[in-house]
């Protein structure tokens, strides 16, 4: 198991006490389970995380194939979530089967999970599924999109913050912007330039003052029709998509995972 510092860095998002944390939690976790990936989702994967933001470690994890013939079936999702020297963790794994349902079905969290950047701990397996995952790509990914963005002006509704908006705009734009290129950006700093909303960097200056920092009725009225052009345009990304209408690499995924499993069986 390595540990990996890759573009955004890791390191660079997190201050001292959180990194500490965040190594103390790997190395439990690591000490419990077989990671393919651990990936560190929420605000310091998508470009506005605040001094209060918990540490959203989500992974993917191999069972033992012994145990998966065993009579009873392992444990397949692991959670915890606590606060460690003041720093909130939030630690889901899910086995490398859901996983790959999940990414076969469109589902993001477990693609940004794969193909994300910020990633603290991987295995060499991981450098396997990367491009397998990449050729997996598929339209799908605009239900798990559209839906997360739904909640999210949902939720904004009842709760006006600039970090609610944030997440609108986050979960949208890496929806569009998957559909229209192919490639995955979860990171908003990184994509609002290119889809005319770099003032969403002011939204992202209220965030990093706080988690519950209001968001001023007047700035959520004036970002209202823009969320609903946002929202259009990703209906219409699905529409003209390079992407294929579903995965065209199923069999390639189950013989790659079939493989895991048997070299696990030693």
């Amino acid at each position: 198991m390595e540990r990996v510092e890759s573009a955004s860095t890791v390191g660079e998002a997190l201050d001292a006490a959180q990194r500490a944390v965040m190594d103390r939690v790997l190395a439990e976790e690591q000490a419990r389970r077989e990671h393919v990936v651990v990936y560190l989702s929420g605000a310091h994967a998508y470009g506005f995380p605040s001094p209060d933001s918990d540490l959203d470690l989500k992974a993917i994890h191999v069972a033992s194939t012994a145990d998966l013939l065993g009579l009873e079936p392992p444990t397949m999702t692991f959670d915890r979530a606590e606060v460690i020297d003041g720093v909130e963790i939030d630690y889901t794994s899910n086995e490398l089967a859901h996983a790959l349902t999940g990414i076969l079905a469109g589902n993001g969290n477990f693609i940004e999970r794969v193909l994300g950047r910020m990633v603290p701990l991987a295995s060499p397996l991981l450098d396997e599924l990367r491009p397998i995952v990449r050729r997996s790509l598929s339209r799908r990914a605009h239900k798990h999109y559209r839906g997360f963005a739904q909640n999210q002006v949902r939720e904004l509704a009842k709760q006006p913050t600039a970090k609610k908006l944030l997440y609108v705009l986050r979960t949208t734009l890496t929806g569009i912007h998957l559909l229209e290129t192919g490639e995955l950006e979860p990171d908003l700093s990184r994509v609002m330039d290119a889809y005319g909303i770099a003032d969403a960097a002011a939204l992202i200056e209220q965030k990093r003052a706080g988690e519950r920092v209001a968001l001023d009725v007047t700035m959520r009225d004036a970002w209202t029709p823009r969320v609903d052009a946002l929202l259009r345009r990703l209906d219409e990304a699905r529409e003209t998509s390079p992407l294929p209408e579903s995965p065209p690499n199923e069999e390639e995924i189950r013989a790659w995972l079939v493989g895991v499993r048997r070299s696990r069986l030693l």
